[in-house]
């Protein structure tokens, strides 16, 4: 029972992302769109891919540090490999290449899965925060173009009637804050009887571990150079969408506020939890640059060709990485038979 309903989880999820990848594509010219991808001037895309290696070192060396104070001293190649395997996995299992991630760290560094989840939930919380900040950013650099964008081509005539009548928004706000005190309250006054669980005492440890691993932030040897990593890795995904604009004729003449807005929102896009982005990023990248005046048959181009890139990149590299990790965890099990082997006692001793 258990795998069918994972197996429905994913096949909604992939239906999502179809749903959404052909809500892109509705009434698009697909000879235009075919015509723009083979007109591209793709020199700057294979720069923009070379960047992108250079912000997964970052990215990896990054978790690394985080990896430090925790008392596991892994080797920078093995958090790469293991961070790699993580975003071939998200390609194809939506939001499980994280944990895949640390279950190769606890395989190829015997890494507890829990204290390595840790470090990656500090890490997600991290690319939150800067998230927001751009967002921020966008919508002050760029106030008006959004205002216009949203008011008149998306909600059209409805946002004076949705500003007016605020009532449903308090009413779900109300029903929220009732179901999470009743939640809390439930679970104080059965805390004694569920810490007899078996179930609930393995939860604790589980969540100590997790909490070594999003403290471990805070024991940082060089937080300069941690914040230095964060800084060039969104810097490297800002260059890159920004730099793709110079490949196809329609989006050559966009600034740099636009390439922000295409690097926040198609940010919230790939953090849809479908495999890959695929579909939200799309929708996310077409409708921004209709914002900037750019048609959805250029912008969807746009979209593919970025988004291709980069999952063929990731296919590559995730691959390799998939194949070190392999080999690596292989020679550790070897290993630890050997040394079982060798200190085991003799079942018959004369």
């Amino acid at each position: 029972m258990k795998h069918l309903l994972t197996a429905l989880k994913y096949a909604l999820l992939l239906a999502v992302s179809g749903l959404l990848m052909w809500y892109a594509m509705q009434g698009q010219n697909l000879e235009r769109i075919g015509a723009s991808i083979r007109e591209a001037n793709y020199s700057w895309l294979v720069l923009t891919m070379l960047l992108s290696v250079l912000g997964y070192l970052s990215r990896a060396y990054r978790w690394k540090m985080q990896l430090n104070p925790t008392g596991y001293k892994v080797p920078f190649w093995d958090v790469y490999h293991a961070m790699m395997v993580g975003y071939l996995a998200n390609l194809v299992l939506p939001r499980m290449g994280e944990v895949i991630r640390c279950s190769v760290l606890r395989r190829t560094n015997g890494v507890p899965v829990q204290v390595a989840l840790g470090t990656v939930v500090t890490e997600r919380v991290i690319d939150v925060l800067v998230l927001l900040g751009l967002l921020g950013s966008t919508l002050l650099l760029d106030f008006n173009t959004f205002w216009i964008f949203v008011t008149d081509k998306l909600l059209g005539g409805r946002y004076d009637s949705l500003a007016r009548n605020r009532t449903p928004l308090l009413i779900a706000g109300a029903i929220a804050l009732v179901l999470l005190v009743v939640a809390a309250y439930t679970l104080f006054r059965n805390l004694e009887r569920l810490r007899q669980n078996a179930f609930f005492n393995k939860a604790i440890v589980f969540l100590k571990g997790l909490l070594a691993g999003v403290f471990s932030v805070l024991k940082l040897e060089n937080k300069g150079l941690f914040l230095f990593h964060t800084f060039f890795t969104w810097a490297v995904y800002y260059l890159m969408d920004y730099l793709a604009f110079f490949c196809f004729p329609a989006t050559y003449n966009l600034d740099m506020r636009a390439g922000l807005a295409v690097l926040t929102f198609g940010a919230f896009g790939m953090a849809a939890p479908v495999a890959g982005g695929i579909g939200p990023f799309h929708v996310m990248v077409q409708s921004i640059l209709l914002a900037y005046g750019i048609s959805k048959d250029a912008g969807i181009a746009y979209a593919l060709v970025v988004h291709g890139s980069q999952t063929l990149l990731v296919i590559l590299m995730g691959g390799i990485s998939f194949a070190a990790s392999m080999i690596k965890s292989g020679r550790v099990a070897r290993q630890a038979g050997v040394v079982k082997a060798a200190v085991a006692v003799p079942a018959n001793v004369e």
